[in-house]
Formats: C-alpha cells, structure tokens, sequence
C-alpha cells in the first residue's frame, strides 16, 4: 500500500480460543487486513513493511515509537477525558470536564482551523492543564502524563494536509470485522485466518472503492481458473 498517511487500529481475534490480533491499515483508497500471533513491535512491522509516511493511530506503545510524523487519535483522548469529567470525586471531574474542552476544541479545529492569537491561546491552556496536574498520583495525574508524552503527536493534522485528527477511517473499516467474530467465534485454522485477512482486505477496499464485492471475486477466481493473474489496477484508481 502506497501513500502518504494511513490509520492502523487492531483488536483482538481467536484460533481455536488462543488469543490472537487482527490489525488493519488503511487509506482512502485500500484496507489491508493481516491477524497476528501477537500485538507487538514485529506484529507492526510485519503490516506495514517498507511502508513510511504520516501514521495516525491510538495511543499504544508501539505506534508511538513510530519514527515518522504521527496523529494520535483524540478521539480515543477524549472518550477518556469524558470518563474522567463524570467521577464523582469533584476534583477529578473538574480536571475532565477541563480537558474534554481543551481536547474537543483542538478536534474542532480540522474543520475551523485557528488563527495565530486563538492557536496561542490554546496552547497555552493546554500547558497550564499539563503543568497543573501532571504530579498527581491519580487518573488525572495518569491522564496528563499520557497528554505530554503524545503532545508532538496532538495536532499533526493542523500541518499536515489530508490527515484526520482521529482514527475513525480505521474503525469504521474495522467494524465489519469486529461483528463478523462476535457471530463466528473466531477462526480454527491457519488456512482459515489467510482467508479471513483476504477477504476483510478485498470487501473493504471494494467499500472504499465503492464497488461490489461479488464480481470483484468472481472475475479474480476465473482470472486464478485460467493461470492469469487477476486485474488489480482499480484499486490504484481513484474513487468518482
């Protein structure tokens, strides 16, 4: 998968009831889907290759190490920050109901992008947040640390042309997926996870490149019958 940016996510998956991982890269063009013995530094590496580009992930240890530019997800930031804002202790909610703004506000900036003095602003609120409460031994506390190890990570998309502040593209690729387990409990063979990654990855590049997934199949089975090799150009193509 060529390109510039593309949103990696994984959840988990079963072989026979052993835990596994199912991880899926995507573009705006093709989704590629590949499970996994293990979510890991060599599981990454495994998907994306020789891949490089803008990465937009969640928070997980080894997308942050990722060596290039990189979106963390805010919407995974802010999800916390909401659960934060409705504990009962008055402290901790205050802080929430603090940082879901702070972090709703820089999200909202994708589609109002700020001016200098209102970008200074923020920024500063931001790290007066950090300052504040980064000592807690609390959620809070926990919360602001992981704020300041992703802070370089935060607002990518405010420079970087084309990338989304949070990782739904993956999510919404993943979710097919995800129901297709939750009814077939998972897989029972190594065969069955290489058709599994095959046909997740050829169903939702077809969504992608709104085409029906049926005919696709059934031209790269007659393509297979007759020793050719099946006609993958379109997925290059840009969508109308």
């Amino acid at each position: 998968m060529g390109g510039s940016i593309r949103v990696i996510i994984d959840t988990s998956h079963r072989l026979n009831g052993l835990l596994q991982w199912l991880w899926v890269m995507a573009g705006p063009a093709a989704a590629f889907f590949m499970i996994h013995s293990n979510r890991s530094k060599e599981a990454f590496e495994a998907l994306i290759k020789d891949w490089t580009g803008i990465l937009v992930s969640d928070g997980y240890g080894v997308y942050r190490k990722w060596v290039g530019l990189r979106q963390t997800c805010l919407a995974h930031l802010i999800r916390k920050a909401k659960e934060l804002s409705e504990r009962k202790d008055p402290d901790i909610k205050r802080f929430g109901l603090w940082a879901t703004h702070e972090l709703q506000r820089l999200c909202h900036m994708a589609k109002d992008p700020p001016s200098v003095g209102e970008w200074q602003a923020f920024y500063a609120r931001l790290i007066r947040l950090i300052t504040l409460h980064e000592k807690r031994k609390d959620d809070a506390g926990r919360f602001t640390r992981r704020l300041r190890r992703e802070i370089e990570s935060l607002w990518t998309f405010l420079f970087e042309q084309g990338v989304d502040p949070t990782n739904n593209h993956a999510e919404r690729m993943l979710r097919f997926a995800v129901l297709w387990r939750k009814s077939s409990q998972g897989t029972s063979s190594e065969k069955g996870n290489r058709w599994v990654e095959r046909i997740l990855s050829l169903r939702q590049t077809c969504r992608l490149q709104k085409k029906t997934t049926f005919p696709v199949l059934v031209d790269a089975l007659r393509a297979d019958f007759r020793g050719q090799e099946p006609d993958l150009a379109w997925i290059a193509q840009p969508t109308a």
